[in-house]
Order: structure tokens, then sequence, then C-alpha cells
């Protein structure tokens, strides 16, 4: 190939990546068009594949192809993903432990590497994978390229790969890394709070005033299970918990401010009516006490003793922000909305019932619900009226 269509192939393609990156906004579109404008530019591309580690509970990576001008979208999923045969058997493999490109022609069986078998079986002659320089080299980042073209990629075409590769870099560890904080806030604080941090809301105490259905939750009797069971068994216990409550808040659109010890806090701000939040707080309430019955079947059957709590429902506003030392800051809810809610779980045990829900709640909910008269509150220096779902 002469020198001075070689040379055009990735002429100002850093400055394309540049202009491109910041109008498209997204890494898909991104890979999308800056896989065609290689192939625009006389690289003889079929297929490319970029793999990027991220930093999630319950995955792993994400994947997008590029396959003759259509893309797809793929993540992976966390558990055992080393372990698993796809990448034991995969150049992403050698790629991670060598640290350096691989390639193969794909002119015989590739019994070895079941991909590459696969995309010599769809016609494709070559393959390349190259290790993307991150400057944070401990996660698995590259790139691969395949080829259709009779003969395989020619050398000049390996070494213009190799310098698209590296041009591209740095905007995928910009999305990387992005993607990092945003999945690790939402993790660890939830996703309204979460968004408000990356936001930049963290100076301490910088608060607003919301409206909430408040939802506090205990496990009763947990103290007493510690003392008896391993410590493995009770994180187990405790994760099953979690799960039931936690999948119910985030099913009807509620936020877990704060996991403590066996008990948590959660809201349900006042995004349209307050009806509409106390909907999405008793729901996300019933669904717990289902889902807890459920697990309770199932530790039965294993011969294990069944686990029960208490919650509370409040409707009130709270002050939404941040607390805490200069370095070291907690964002969460404070006020006499949330401390009724919290004594009202309380008394959910001198009452022997799973749910009490105050009477701000009870009446903004417009339910039909039953009426346990006045109870002193703690701490308080008054009596509340409290309230239970009416037998079914």
């Amino acid at each position: 190939m002469p020198p001075d269509i070689a040379a055009f192939r990735t002429a100002e393609l850093g400055h394309w990546l540049a202009r491109n990156a910041r109008e498209m906004g997204r890494l898909d579109l991104l890979f999308q068009s800056y896989c065609h404008e290689l192939a625009s530019r006389g690289l003889p591309l079929w297929r490319a594949s970029l793999g990027l580690e991220i930093l999630h509970p319950e995955t792993s990576g994400k994947m997008l192809t590029w396959t003759d001008g259509a893309l797809a979208s793929r993540l992976s999923e966390r558990a055992g993903v080393v372990s698993r045969p796809d990448y034991l058997k995969s150049p992403v493999r050698i790629v991670d432990e060598t640290n350096r490109p691989f390639r193969r022609r794909l002119d015989g069986p590739s019994p070895d590497l079941p991909l590459l078998e696969e995309l010599r079986e769809q016609g494709a002659s070559d393959y390349v994978i190259f290790p993307l320089p991150f400057l944070d080299a401990s996660r698995t980042a590259f790139i691969s390229f395949a080829t259709r073209a009779p003969g395989g990629f020619s050398e000049a075409d390996i070494l213009d790969l190799e310098l698209a590769a590296a041009l591209l870099s740095p905007y995928a560890e910009r999305f990387v890394l992005r993607r990092v904080a945003v999945d690790v806030l939402e993790t660890y604080v939830g996703r309204r709070t979460g968004e408000r941090i990356f936001g930049g809301r963290i100076e301490r105490g910088e608060i607003e005033t919301i409206g909430a259905a408040i939802c506090m939750a205990d496990l009763r009797g947990f103290t007493a299970l510690t003392e008896a069971a391993p410590q493995e068994t009770v994180i187990a216990m405790l994760n099953d918990w979690f799960e039931c409550i936690s999948a119910a808040v985030e099913s009807h659109e509620g936020e877990i401010l704060k996991f403590m010890g066996d008990g948590l806090l959660a809201i349900f701000p006042v995004d349209g009516s307050p009806r509409e939040a106390c909907e999405r707080g008793l729901g996300a309430a019933r669904q717990s006490l289902d889902g807890l019955a459920a697990l309770n079947r199932r530790r039965t059957d294993a011969g294990e003793h069944g686990l029960a709590c208490g919650l509370a429902l409040h409707l009130g506003d709270v002050a939404y922000g941040n607390v805490g030392g200069r370095r070291r800051l907690d964002f969460t809810v404070i006020g006499p909305a949330v401390n009724l809610a919290a004594r009202l779980e309380e008394l959910t045990r001198e009452l022997g019932v799973p749910l009490l829900m105050s009477e701000a709640f009870a009446a903004a909910s417009g339910r039909d619900l039953v009426s346990l008269g006045h109870h002193p509150i703690r701490g308080l220096g008054r009596r509340e009226q409290v309230f239970v779902l009416p037998a079914p």
C-alpha cells in the first residue's frame, strides 16, 4: 500500500475523536461512528469489539460490538466471570495475562478459542486484539478487530489499527471513570442522592426541605440471632432480609438512604401528590411483608427459624442533604418526621403488629385503614393515633 494512503487512514483521527466525543456524548454512539470512520478511511473492518471492565455489584463489564455497520451492546454478570469457560478460552484472557496484543490469522480451525472459530465460520480471515493503554492498568480494557478481506490484515493495517486503538483509549477510559463513579454512588447512597452528589451538591450543611413518605424498618430478635449463629450465617440472613425490602422499595420508586445494623431508612419523595407517595410507600411495605413471608417458607423448609420485622410509615417534610464532618459527609434526611417514623417502628413491637402507619400517612393515603387508637410516643411527649391495614 502506498505510504500516502496508509498515512491518510489515521491522519487527524485524534482531531476527529475530539470533535465527535463531545457532540455525541455517549460511548456507544461514538464507537459506532468511530468504526464507520475507520472503514471509510480504507481499513478493511468487518467486526470490532470494545470491552470495558466496570464496577457494579451485579455487572463486571460492558461490551460494544460493531459488525458490518450494526452495533450491539452486552453487559457481563459479575458472578464467576473469571472462571467461566467463555472467558478462560478467549483472546481477552490472553491479553489480560500478557498485556500485549494478540493476533491470529483465521485460515485454519481455532478449536482452542471458540470465539475465533465462530468468526472464521462466519467468513473472518484475520483477528487482532489490543489492550487499551488506560492510566488505571488494573482494569480490563481492550478493542478487537476482525476482517473478511482475503489474506487478512496487512502489516500496515495492524499498525494503523493499533494507533487507532490508542487514540480511542482516553475517551473509553473517561466513560469508564464516569460509569464507575455513578454506579458506586448509586450502589452506596441511592440513585436520587447519587445524582445530587455527582452533580456537585456536596457542601456540608446544604439541605433542601422535601415532602416524603418515610419508611423505617427493623428486623426483630436480631441480637439473639447473632449470639447463636456463625457470622457467615448472620450475614446471609441479613442479605436475605434486606433483599426483600430493597427490591420492594426500588420497584415502588423509593430510595434507601441508610442501612442501620438490621434496619433501614427509606423515603418515597412527593414528586406528584402526597397520596401518590403514600401509595408507593404502602405498596413497598406490603411487598416487603410478602417477600419476608416467602423467605420464611424457604427457611422453614430448610429447618431454620423464621424472621419477623417491624415497618412504620409516616408522611411529612424532611431536611434532605449533607451532614457530617468537613471531610466525611453523610447524605440523609433529618427532622421531626423522621423521628416520629423511628418511634412508630419501635411501637410495632409493643403492639405486636408488623406494620404501623401514622395519622398523617393514613389521612393522605385515602385508604380505609383501621385505627388502633392513640398511643404515647417515646421521647415526643404526646400521643399519636396509629393505623394498620384491615384484616384480609
